[in-house]
């Protein structure tokens, strides 16, 4: 179908039945005909006094076809002396596939009626091309429907007749208004890409007065639907998700300096709510017809890879989907969060080719990217990239002059765009924290609005994740003890968490360690963040805590907060038991920590449930916290640890099906077990099942050396 392309770029209006997309093969000859009045007839109602802003010719001709179909439809429904049961075969297989054809003019012309005026600009010459193929099947359609066959008025006769005269060889029709405005909105983003930002008055006339988006929530749609787009964005699709992003870029400055902050203050305090992301309709049409093998879809966006690639980390992604999560400043596998030791991306060729395969065998269209040279691709790419930093440079200084000067609205609403701006681009972040947005973020951290303090501490924690920004936060006077008295006391409860998830990214530099855990009140925030937090908050706390056990100095106040009790209670959850087993076995190092820990009642026994039931990685920490506390809790400890039944049976499972971390955990554990055995602490020996083990038992391939060592 010629509509397929355009179906990959549509956004979800209202969800099609299925008999949109199949023909109608089980409905009577008498329900078909019906059906289709009822259809065309709907396509007149709707749309034949609907104003279109783009594509005013190309739809208005399309609905003038429909509007004949009907006069024929009906007329054939009504007529006596046509009897539905008498109708040519030809005739009902025309009658079929204009069925898809109504379908597929509704849902372009939805399309066109509902689509923001920016992406309809943007895809100005696709969308005419569909129009245009769309006539084309309708011409051929007309070109071979049987009209000597039917009995039919002279009247209908000659409307059918002319239709099919002036169908004959349709041509092409771009509107050049319109593609004057894409070429003008291109040539902005020439300006911004080339360092200048264009005239204030030009973007105006543009914005205001030809695309008529007259108040900033119009841009803020415009926005939004702008972004999605590249959420939801295909490879083939143009323009490119690069490109996009530097329109997103122009348009948000644009709506600041034309219509700047108070104008909708009182909307986005009442409207900040997260609205639910809808999806195109072509993949509402692919989830009905047929499921992906779950191995062929890209672990970040969910959808069929078109260019799978392979990480450092030996994970697949599709190639679009990687790249933009490695723009946007992260340095971590997003599948096993283990960090990239380098970003090159090496093609999966061979599940590329069984991807194909699988298309092939389902019908489903599969383009493999070509191969391009890559200094033309990067040239190419530079271009949006610049312009897309150079307008959020200029969006972020008039952002930044509204925290220092602006009113308490006008500070919100600057707060949360620079909440959005930090979301993606090392750029933004090092850019807006080096123009001095920090000290401002700092001062709404104290704010009595809940909206402006959860953005102000998102806003923080964007920039944290760049790590130059980290010590600009940390050297703020203040700055620690707001995020710190946020994450006690804050008014939202994602203000609460953020907070939490700020600590922990500042955590990642060993200095600040100490800094962290010495501020009142934050490590008994964070354990009680652990307890009651919801289930993100919860892994954000315990995160916080695990970097901050890693200092030596930072044990007795954890223990002292009682965020060592809460680590074990953790050890039951099983979103957080991998981080809290491994923050024990780093507090159970030190001997305070050893005795803090032997006191808690269920300690052993939930890492030993941990042994047996959790993550390859959560059964790695949890050996390796009870090997420490054999280590550092003295012969308590160790005859507690080893007085345990179950013990015995998943060491040595450990040792044969256990990662190298594990197996190597284990084997020392098995060691701890024979030291003991000789010394007569376990006179029974180390029993599994009903005879005596010795420590050959564990040996297998490990390597067991009789020496103590930390490892």
């Amino acid at each position: 179908m010629a509509t397929a392309a355009i179906f990959s770029s549509m956004r979800r209006r209202r969800s099609p039945s299925v008999e949109a997309f199949l023909a109608p093969v089980d409905l009577s000859e008498v329900a078909l005909v019906q059906t289709l009045v009822a259809i065309s007839s709907e396509l007149v109602s709707c749309f034949s006094d609907k104003v279109f802003f783009f594509q005013r010719r190309n739809s208005r001709c399309l609905i003038r076809k429909i509007e004949v179909l009907v006069v024929l439809l009906e007329y054939v429904k009504d007529s006596e002396s046509g009897s539905m049961s008498k109708l040519p075969s030809t005739a009902i297989l025309c009658f079929k596939e204009l069925y898809l054809l109504l379908y597929r003019s509704k849902i372009l012309l939805d399309y066109c009626a509902q689509s923001s005026k920016l992406w309809l600009l943007l895809q100005n010459p696709s969308i005419s091309s569909h129009f245009h193929d769309l006539n084309q099947e309708i011409s051929t359609l007309l070109d071979v429907f049987p009209l000597n066959d039917l009995e039919l008025s002279d009247d209908v006769r000659e409307q059918i007749e002319l239709l099919q005269k002036q169908g004959r060889n349709p041509k092409l029709y771009v509107d050049e208004s319109d593609e004057g405005l894409r070429v003008k909105l291109f040539s902005f983003l020439d300006d911004f890409g080339n360092g200048r930002i264009p005239n204030h008055g030009d973007l105006r006339l543009f914005f205001v007065e030809r695309l008529w988006i007259r108040d900033s929530i119009r841009f803020r749609c415009e926005i939004e639907f702008l972004e999605e787009q590249i959420v939801n964005h295909e490879g083939d699709i143009e323009p490119t998700a690069c490109v996009l992003n530097g329109f997103v870029a122009i348009v948000r400055y644009c709506r600041f300096l034309l219509f700047g902050f108070e104008e909708d203050e009182v909307l986005f305090l009442s409207r900040d709510q997260k609205k639910p992301r809808k999806r195109l309709i072509a993949r509402e049409i692919a989830d009905t017809f047929l499921t992906v093998p779950k191995d062929f879809c890209c672990p970040i966006s969910l959808e069929l890879m078109r260019d799978p690639v392979i990480v450092s980390t030996g994970q697949t992604y599709d190639r679009s989907s990687i790249t933009r999560w490695i723009e946007e400043g992260h340095c971590t596998c997003p599948k096993t969060g283990q960090m990239l030791d380098h970003t090159r991306l090496v093609p999966n060729r061979a599940l590329r080719n069984l991807i194909v395969q699988w298309c092939t065998a389902h019908g489903v269209p599969y383009d493999p990217p070509e191969t391009r040279d890559a200094s033309a691709e990067s040239f190419a790419a530079a271009c949006p990239i610049k312009a897309a930093v150079e307008a959020n440079r200029a969006t972020a200084t008039l952002l930044i002059k509204q925290l220092a000067d602006g009113s308490q609205g006008a500070q919100t609403i600057a707060s949360r765009e620079i909440r959005l701006l930090t979301k993606t681009g090392k750029e933004n972040r090092a850019f807006i924290a080096g123009a001095g947005a920090i000290p401002h973020l700092r001062k709404l951290l104290s704010s009595s609005s809940p909206i402006a303090q959860e953005n102000s501490v998102t806003a923080m924690l964007n920039l944290s994740i760049h790590d130059k920004n980290k010590r600009l936060i940390i050297d703020e006077d203040g700055c620690l003890t707001s995020i710190v008295e946020v994450l006690k006391l804050g008014l939202t409860t994602e203000a609460r968490e953020n907070a939490a998830a700020t600590l922990f990214s500042l955590s990642a530099v060993h200095d600040f360690k100490k800094r962290i855990a010495d501020q009142e009140g934050a490590l008994e925030a964070l354990a009680g963040l652990l307890r009651v937090g919801t289930s993100r908050g919860k892994k954000d706390a315990v995160m916080a805590l695990f970097n901050l056990s890693t200092h030596t100095d930072n044990c007795a106040r954890m223990i002292k907060a009682r965020a060592v009790a809460e680590l074990v209670g953790a050890l039951q959850n099983e979103g957080v038991a991998e981080e809290a087993a491994g923050a024990l076995a780093l507090i159970v190092r030190q001997p305070i920590g050893a005795e803090a820990v032997g006191k808690e009642e269920m300690a052993v026994a939930r890492l030993i449930t941990m042994m047996r039931c959790g993550t390859p990685r959560g059964k790695e920490n949890a050996v390796a916290a009870l090997l420490e506390l054999c280590r550092s809790g003295g012969a308590a400890a160790t005859e507690r640890v080893l007085k345990t039944p179950a013990l015995a049976g998943l060491l040595q499972t450990l040792l044969f099906t256990g990662t190298k971390r594990a197996r190597r955990k284990a084997a020392s554990l098995a060691r701890v077990f024979h030291r003991c055995e000789n010394t007569s602490l376990h006179p029974g020996g180390f029993r599994n099942g009903n005879s005596t083990t010795n420590i050959s038992t564990f040996g297998g391939d490990v390597s067991v050396p009789m020496s103590l060592s930390v490892l």
